[in-house]
């Protein structure tokens, strides 16, 4: 890193305090941005250099006591495909950009209606008919401008999903249906990622972890080469906010605990979520 940047953020850093009364040295938002437009970098490339001398970034400050310095450069280094950006991929986009994954791939080829309006994040009166993907990358430079976005208004196919998970570390399965899963299970294991999958009908939800070698959605769903439904239980239950929120929230968290090298308790298991009763069970699939 250039000798005028280290100069900078060491002129810019203050001292802060966390609420517990811990001291740490920050790096206010307005100070980053005046040194990336100073020293013509992006503002990742600031708050990555930050990071790397010890100074945290403010807007990271409350990710503190759970992430350290060492683990907050890392998501900003990772790279994350999310296929599908309604209900759940919505939420899961809000809260990888919130919690500084660096490069997020927002994959949907189609466009808001009316019936998205009640659960989907993303969605607003004022968006209808507008194509998910643009939205979900205006959302996230809004949120956070240091990530980077790489928005593709298509819908993933046979022919279009390798291309799609190239250059990931985690691809994240928002996706309305079992045919696409499985088409993103294969570019995934093919791109030797993980793959993070969830699904939501009315008041239930389901979350696994799929590393390339494990069997995946097969112990699922059963033989891909098989008639297997289009459509998984939503086309009869509908989707509810709180749910897609809930499950959205816990497929965010893994992806996070997966990029950071955490140990996964949802590997080769699928977490069975029912908020009609708040039932939460764990399935071993093999």
């Amino acid at each position: 890193m250039p000798t005028n940047v280290l100069t900078a953020l060491k002129t810019a850093a203050g001292r802060q305090s966390m609420p517990d009364g811990s001291a740490y040295r920050s790096l206010a938002l307005a100070d980053a941005e005046a040194i990336a437009r100073q020293c013509k970098l992006p503002l990742k490339d600031v708050e990555l250099a930050a990071l790397e001398n010890n100074i945290l970034p403010e807007r990271y400050a409350r990710n503190r006591q759970s992430f350290s310095l060492n683990d907050q450069a890392r998501l900003l280094q990772s790279s994350v495909v999310v296929v599908g950006l309604g209900g759940l991929g919505g939420t899961v986009v809000e809260i990888l950009a919130r919690t500084g994954v660096g490069r997020l791939r927002l994959i949907d080829g189609d466009r808001f209606e009316e019936s998205n309006l009640n659960r989907q994040l993303i969605c607003r009166l004022d968006r209808i008919s507008q194509s998910k993907a643009r939205a979900a990358a205006d959302h996230v430079r809004c949120i956070n401008a240091a990530v980077e976005v790489d928005c593709r208004q298509e819908n993933l196919t046979a022919g279009n999903a390798a291309a799609l998970v190239a250059g990931a570390d985690v691809a994240v399965d928002c996706l309305d249906n079992i045919e696409a899963r499985f088409m993103l299970e294969k570019a995934s294991r093919s791109a030797g990622i993980p793959l993070i999958s969830a699904a939501v009908a009315g008041t239930c939800g389901q979350l696994t972890t799929i590393f390339p070698e494990d069997p995946g959605l097969s112990a699922v769903y059963g033989d891909p080469d098989q008639t297997v439904p289009v459509k998984g239980a939503e086309a009869v239950l509908g989707n509810l906010a709180f749910t897609v929120s809930a499950i959205a929230a816990l497929e965010a968290a893994e992806t996070v605990s997966v990029l950071l090298h955490r140990a996964s308790s949802l590997r080769n298991r699928m977490l069975f979520v029912d908020l009609k009763d708040y039932t939460f069970e764990t399935l071993r699939l093999r």
